[in-house]
C-alpha cells in the first residue's frame, strides 16, 4: 500500500511538473488578402462634410462618424428605399458605406488585425414611412463585417428608417469598434 501511495504520487507530481501546453496563438489574419478575396477595395477617406472628423479615438475605443455610400469614382449614392430605390439598391448602399467606414478605421489605427471587435452599428436608411425592411438592408454591411472580420464581425445593431439624411444619401452608418491599445 505504501509503495501505491509513493507511485501515485510521483505520477502526480510529474504530471503536475509537465510544461504546459502552449497555448494556440491566434490566427493572424492578412487583412489585405481578406479583402481582395472579397472583392473590396479601400482608398483614403473622403473629406468630411462640416466642421468633424471620420474618426475619434478614446482608449481601445474607435467612434466613427456617419458614413455613407460612396461610389469609387465619386460622388454617393443617394435617394428612398421604397420610393426611388429598390432593397437590393440599398443593400449594394449599405455595402458601399462599409467600404467607407473600413478605409476610415484603417487610416485611423493603420492595421486592421489590430480590431479587436466591432462592438455597436447603428444603421439609418432613408425610406418612405411604408418601407419595413431597414434591417435588411443593414444585414448588406452587417454580412460584409463579418466576412472581413469572422467572429470578431458580430456586432449589437440598430437599423432605423430616417425621412431624410444628409445630401440625400440612401444609407449612414456609424459604429465602435474595439482596438488593440
Amino acid at each position: 500500500m505504501k509503495k501505491y501511495f509513493i507511485l501515485s504520487f510521483i505520477a502526480v507530481a510529474l504530471f503536475a511538473c509537465k510544461p504546459a501546453q502552449e497555448e494556440k496563438k491566434a490566427e493572424t489574419i492578412d487583412f489585405d488578402k481578406r479583402l481582395k478575396e472579397l472583392n473590396i477595395t479601400l482608398s483614403a477617406p473622403s473629406a468630411p462634410m462640416a466642421n468633424y472628423v471620420k474618426t475619434v479615438r478614446a482608449g481601445n475605443l474607435v467612434f466613427t462618424s456617419g458614413h455613407g455610400p460612396e461610389l469609387p469614382g465619386g460622388g454617393r449614392v443617394t435617394g428612398t428605399l421604397g420610393a426611388d430605390l429598390t432593397l437590393e439598391q440599398g443593400q449594394e448602399a449599405a455595402r458601399l458605406t462599409g467600404i467607407a467606414l473600413l478605409s476610415s478605421l484603417k487610416a485611423e489605427i493603420g492595421d486592421l488585425s489590430k480590431v479587436k471587435r466591432i462592438v455597436k452599428v447603428l444603421g439609418m436608411v432613408q425610406s418612405v414611412p411604408e418601407f419595413k425592411d431597414q434591417p435588411k438592408v443593414i444585414n448588406a454591411f452587417s454580412d460584409m463585417m463579418v466576412a472581413v472580420f469572422g467572429e470578431k464581425g458580430k456586432h449589437a445593431r440598430s437599423a432605423v428608417g430616417m425621412n431624410a439624411l444628409p445630401a440625400g444619401m440612401a444609407v449612414e452608418i456609424e459604429m465602435v469598434v474595439e482596438v488593440e491599445q
